[in-house]
């Protein structure tokens, strides 16, 4: 301790000083938190891609399903053709159409994820 007032030391307190943020840097989380405008639009990018993917799935259903009845109608007598045709000539198709369709959507996701993480 020195003996002189003099060289006595004084702290001075402030409020603490941050980083400026750098000019034309933004984190795309961050503007989806705020729900600003930007963020609006990448959500909206993902929702749109996901409905993109789901109305293909359902016009690849409706070209596979809708034409059977027409295909029955010109079959009447046909009776054991049409449970063939639905309970198996259907299935393998339709299991193919979801697979595709939760590898497509999770790969959209997987996409949109390392857009916003900045990778």
């Amino acid at each position: 301790m020195p003996s002189n007032p003099a060289d006595r030391r004084v702290v001075v307190t402030g409020p603490p000083r941050q980083a400026r943020p750098v000019s034309g840097y933004y984190r795309p989380r961050t503007e989806i938190d705020e729900q600003t405008t930007l963020g609006h639009t990448y959500v909206r990018s993902l929702m749109r891609t996901q409905l993109r993917t789901g109305l293909a799935v359902f016009a690849v259903l409706g070209l596979l399903v809708g034409p059977l009845p027409l295909l029955f109608a010109a079959m009447p007598d046909a009776r054991h053709l049409e449970w063939a045709v639905l309970g198996f000539g259907l299935y393998a198709p339709l299991v193919l159409l979801a697979r595709w369709f939760v590898r497509r959507a999770e790969r959209n996701e997987r996409d949109f994820v390392r857009l916003v993480e900045d990778r």
